[in-house]
């Protein structure tokens, strides 16, 4: 019965966290909403609080104007292989330990891993997604 224990207590603990994570932005919407109400936080739009930027640097354009798509691609790859390396740190960081339990397998799931990101990355490179022109 023991074990059973211990097993809804770490449950209980992701409830607690997820009934908080809940109830605090709920609540900030909730009081704000409230503090309107009742006259104590003004709404009071004015022009330039309307404009898109509040720096008080005039525009050039509308605030839905289109940018290029490319810097959206580079930052996305960008972020698979930042998170590449995180996933790399902790293997490398126990790779003494690991290798005496598991030998080779850690080496070639490894090896798979890296294989599989290295193939985007020339995927990418061959859909001249890289590329700045």
């Amino acid at each position: 019965m023991e074990e059973y224990s211990i097993y809804f207590e770490r449950y209980g603990y992701f409830s607690l966290f997820l009934i908080v994570a809940l109830l605090v932005p709920s609540g900030m919407l909730i009081a704000s909403s409230a503090l309107k109400f009742l006259g104590l936080r003004k709404s009071n739009p004015t022009k330039i609080k309307l404009d898109t930027y509040e720096a008080g640097i005039k525009t050039f354009s509308s605030r839905w104007s289109g940018f290029n798509f490319r810097y959206y691609t580079f930052a996305m790859m960008f972020l698979i292989f930042d998170v590449e390396v995180i996933f790399l740190f902790p293997w490398a960081a126990s790779l003494v330990r690991l290798n005496n339990e598991f030998s080779e397998a850690v080496l070639i799931e490894m090896f798979v891993f890296i294989g599989v990101l290295i193939l985007g990355w020339f995927l990418a490179w061959k859909q001249k997604a890289i590329e700045w022109e």
